[in-house]
């Protein structure tokens, strides 16, 4: 990786929950993009490194290792949804070691994100059987500590934070995905200077499979209504804020709390 700019040229902060592995794939459709190598347990499959949450004591070789790609010329990616949660130290590290990078922040409407970290936490901790409703008692608060809700959901934060170093970086609000998912890759693309005619074969069938079918989903475990309307006061001044700073309008739990 002599010589290069830098060591991720695609780096993804998140959010958890708000279809980063679903843009991965995408991106990595690509002829010019590649993926580092599955090195499960230390990164989540070839999408995340976890270099700054798991993996930053191994040094900064080990990372730049990782994500050495055999064609130097492709532009390396990693999608750590963690990241999102950095420091301003940590951030300031990062933009040394890749100064030029693209950074995405995908945002999700935050009440609809946190029953889907919750219901991540539910499916690791009881299997996908599970029937029960979750209520406020019992596993409840071990969920919502375990998901880290709160910190997940600080996206003025995060985006504050992330923007001092990276002031170009690219805001996306996930329903957008559902509402216009063909334009909201083709910004991606294009600020990546990326051209989607370039994709041909078994990777253009592979896109177009992923752009029409639905984007993955948490398993739908059952929750009572006071979970649900205890995590949508906890959730509200989120949504308020980046409504007002930002004018980004979520309506996914509109949806969810009329179910």
């Amino acid at each position: 990786m002599t010589g290069r700019k830098n060591i991720a040229d695609i780096v993804c902060i998140g959010c958890q929950k708000g279809s980063t592995s679903w843009l991965h794939s995408v991106l990595n459709c690509h002829p010019q993009t590649t993926a580092f190598k599955d090195s499960e347990p230390l990164t989540s499959t070839d999408k995340e490194a976890h270099f700054w949450d798991w993996n930053h004591h191994r040094g900064v070789d080990w990372y730049r290792t990782l994500m050495t790609a055999e064609d130097p010329a492709l532009l390396t990616m990693d999608f750590t949804p963690e990241y999102a949660l950095m420091s301003d130290g940590q951030i300031a590290e990062c933009k040394a070691l890749n100064p030029g990078a693209t950074v995405i922040y995908i945002v999700r409407d935050p009440l609809v994100r946190a029953v889907s970290a919750i219901r991540m936490h539910m499916l690791w901790h009881y299997g996908k059987d599970h029937k029960e409703p979750l209520t406020l008692h019992g596993d409840f608060r071990m969920f919502m500590k375990n998901a880290n809700l709160t910190a997940h959901n600080q996206y003025l934060r995060n985006l504050r934070a992330w923007r001092a170093a990276y002031p170009d970086l690219i805001l996306l609000n996930y329903e957008d995905f559902h509402t216009d998912r063909a334009a909201s890759v083709t910004k991606i693309f294009d600020h990546l200077g990326l051209d989607q005619f370039e994709i041909a074969g078994a990777m253009k069938e592979r896109l177009d499979r992923l752009m029409a079918g639905r984007i993955w989903a948490s398993e739908k475990f059952p929750f009572e209504r006071s979970v649900l309307m205890f995590l949508h006061g906890l959730t509200w001044r989120t949504r308020q804020e980046m409504r007002d700073e930002l004018g980004i309008n979520f309506n996914e739990h509109t949806q969810l709390l009329e179910g």
